[in-house]
């Protein structure tokens, strides 16, 4: 089949919006599909971003939707290398957005979320969102 809109799910975690401080994801429940892409899509910067005034995505797991930890190990992602507290994106200079940016995740948590963290001084926001693309479901087409 050549049709991809029947073999994927997209749910956004991070709804599009402009923002200028720290915000936790919706969770994505990956129950029955057995893969998933995490998508960064960032807007022009509105502030000048630097090593002091930036944004970091990070990538959080749950077994229960209910108790979540940090994606630390590149076990869990492929596209990027998470650190300790599971970030899989760090947009801290103005060269760098706007842009797009995809991580997938293959750990095996049934739940994932996405984690904006701001560090310094955000008076004017950026516009951003996190989509999760669900797939492999194994009843295709997804409902």
């Amino acid at each position: 089949m050549r049709d991809l809109k029947n073999n994927i799910g997209v749910v956004q975690s991070l709804a599009p919006a402009v923002r200028t401080a720290d915000a936790d994801g919706s969770a994505v429940d990956l129950q029955g599909f057995e893969s998933a892409t995490v998508v960064i899509d960032m807007g022009a910067e509105g502030i000048t971003l630097s090593g002091t005034d930036k944004i970091e995505i990070e990538l959080e797991h749950s077994d229960d939707n209910s108790t979540w930890t940090n994606v630390t190990s590149a076990n869990d992602v492929i596209g990027a290398t998470p650190d300790s507290e599971g970030k899989i994106a760090t947009f801290d200079a103005n060269a760098e957005i706007p842009a797009i940016s995809a991580v997938g995740y293959i750990g095996g948590k049934r739940y994932i979320r996405a984690v904006a963290n701001f560090s310094g001084t955000h008076g004017t926001g950026t516009p951003f969102g996190v989509s999760v693309i669900k797939g492999h479901y194994r009843h295709n087409p997804v409902a």
